[in-house]
C-alpha cells in the first residue's frame, strides 16, 4: 500500500518539521551543514536522516519559501533530490564510522519495513517487559501482528496468567479499522522503538564486551588501551563488563564452588599453571579436599604445559562462568577483591 503524501493545491508537496530541516541542511551545502548538525543530539540526527532519505524533489519555489520562513539568505538553484546517499555524505567527519553505519543501516534497512517488522527483530526479554505494562487486549493485538517466531519467544518470558489471558484475547481478537490501527503503529514507534533506539548503546556495549571476553589477556589490554585514546567513556563501560580468570577471586566463595563443580580437574591443573600462590589458594578453598589434594599433586609436579593449552583452558573457565552468570546460576563483577577473600 502507498503513502499518502499531503501536497498542496498547486501540487507542491508539504513540507513537516524534520522534511524542512534537511530541505535548508542539503540546501546550504555540507560545510555549513555540518557546523550546524554538530549541536544536534543522536535521537535528532536520526529524525532528520530518515526524512532526508524519504525527502524526493524540493522545488526551488520550496526552497525559497522556506529561507525566507527562517529569515535567512538564500539564492535561486536547482531542484533538490534527497536520499540516503546525500545524508550519509553530510554525515561524513561529523560522527564516527560506527555512528554513521548504525544510522544509515537503520534508515536504508527500516525504510520499507513496517513496524512489526522492526518489533520482531527486538530482544523477546525487552518485548515482554514492554507488553507487561500495556493493558492486555493491546498486548494481545502487538503479538498478533509481530512475527510468530518472535511471538513466541515472548510469551516463555511472560508470567503463565498473562500468557494464557493473551493467548485466548488473540483467539477471539476482531479486525481493527485502517485508522485505528495507524494510531497505535504511530504510538508503538514513538513509545516503544524510540526508547528502544536510546538504549541500543547498552547493547552494543554487551556485544563488544563479549568479544573481548574471548581475546588473550594482552589483545584485551591493548584494545581497550586504544580505546581509552578516543572513547574514554565506553572503555570505562566495557572494563565493568568484562570477566577474565583473574576476577574468578571476586567471586563468593559459594559462587567459586558453583562455577568450579562444573570444570574438570585437568582443566583446572592447566588453568592455575603459572599463578601465584594466593590465587591458587582462593580457587582450591572452592573445591572438595580430595579433588583439591589431587590438583596440589599435579601442580607440585612441575611438569611442563604449552602456553596456548593454558590459554585455552583459563578462556574455557571464564566462558562457562559468563554463562553461568547469564542464567543467573552465579554473579559476576559484584564484590571487590578484598571482599571475595574472606
Amino acid at each position: 500500500m502507498v503513502a499518502h503524501v499531503p501536497m498542496k493545491a498547486n501540487g507542491t508537496k508539504v513540507l513537516k518539521g524534520p522534511e524542512r530541516v534537511a530541505t535548508l541542511l542539503f540546501a546550504m551545502g555540507k560545510p555549513a551543514a555540518s557546523r550546524i548538525l554538530k549541536h544536534f543530539n543522536e535521537e535528532e540526527i536520526r529524525l532528520v536522516t530518515k526524512s532526508a532519505a524519504q525527502l524526493g524533489p524540493v522545488s526551488p519555489t520550496q526552497i525559497e519559501q522556506l529561507v525566507e520562513e527562517f529569515a535567512s539568505n538564500f539564492s535561486d538553484g536547482a531542484d533538490l533530490v534527497g536520499g540516503a546517499a546525500h545524508i550519509e555524505k553530510l554525515l561524513t567527519g561529523i560522527l564516527s564510522p560506527e555512528q554513521i553505519a548504525s544510522i544509515m543501516n537503520e534508515v536504508v534497512g527500516n525504510a520499507n519495513r513496517s513496524i512489526w517488522e522492526r518489533i520482531s527483530t527486538v530482544s523477546e526479554s525487552a518485548i515482554a517487559s514492554y507488553l507487561m505494562k500495556e493493558h492486555p487486549q493491546t498486548a494481545a493485538l502487538i503479538l498478533s501482528k509481530v512475527k510468530p517466531s518472535c511471538a513466541a519467544k515472548v510469551m516463555t518470558q511472560l508470567p503463565q496468567p498473562l500468557r494464557n489471558n493473551l493467548m485466548r484475547r488473540m483467539l477471539s481478537m476482531k479486525p481493527i479499522v485502517d485508522e485505528t490501527m495507524k494510531n497505535i503503529e504511530k504510538t508503538l514507534h514513538e513509545d516503544f522503538m524510540a526508547n528502544f533506539s536510546k538504549n541500543a548503546g547498552a547493547d552494543t556495549h554487551a556485544k563488544i564486551a563479549d568479544i573481548i571476553n574471548k581475546m588473550e589477556r594482552d589483545h584485551m589490554e591493548d584494545v581497550l588501551t586504544s580505546l581509552s585514546t578516543v572513547r574514554p567513556k565506553s572503555a570505562e563501560i566495557l572494563r565493568g563488563l568484562l570477566f577474565t580468570f583473574d576476577d574468578i577471586v571476586k567471586l563468593t566463595p559459594k559462587d567459586r564452588t558453583t562455577l568450579f563443580d562444573q570444570v574438570p580437574p585437568d582443566r583446572v591443573v592447566l588453568a592455575l599453571k603459572g599463578t601465584n600462590d594466593e590465587f591458587r589458594k582462593v580457587v582450591l578453598s572452592a573445591l572438595s579436599s580430595r579433588v583439591r589434594r589431587m590438583i596440589e599433586h599435579e601442580l607440585n609436579s612441575k611438569e611442563p604445559s604449552a602456553h596456548r593449552d593454558i590459554a585455552d583452558a583459563r578462556r574455557s573457565i571464564t566462558d562457562l562462568a559468563l554463562e553461568m552468570a547469564g542464567r543467573g546460576e552465579i554473579v559476576i563483577n559484584s564484590e571487590s577483591e578484598e571482599e571475595a577473600y574472606f
